[in-house]
């Protein structure tokens, strides 16, 4: 798995971070999301695929 995110259309909801930490953050001056991990662990998989389908904005892109 691999997430790339486009941050320019990233509307700081938060969602990503609440839902997989270890993987999302976001900028402290703006909300904007921040990938801590491109390329997660399996135990981390469903809720990447689960934050990619509920982004707002999508954000955020999952190839497996």
């Amino acid at each position: 798995m691999k997430i790339t995110i486009d941050q320019d259309k990233c509307v700081a909801s938060g969602q990503c971070v609440v839902a997989a930490e270890q993987v999302f953050d976001q900028r402290d001056e703006d909300g904007v999301v921040v990938l801590l991990d491109a390329e997660p662990s399996a135990e981390h998989a469903a809720d990447v695929r689960h934050v990619a389908s509920v982004c707002p904005a999508l954000a955020l892109h999952v190839e497996e």
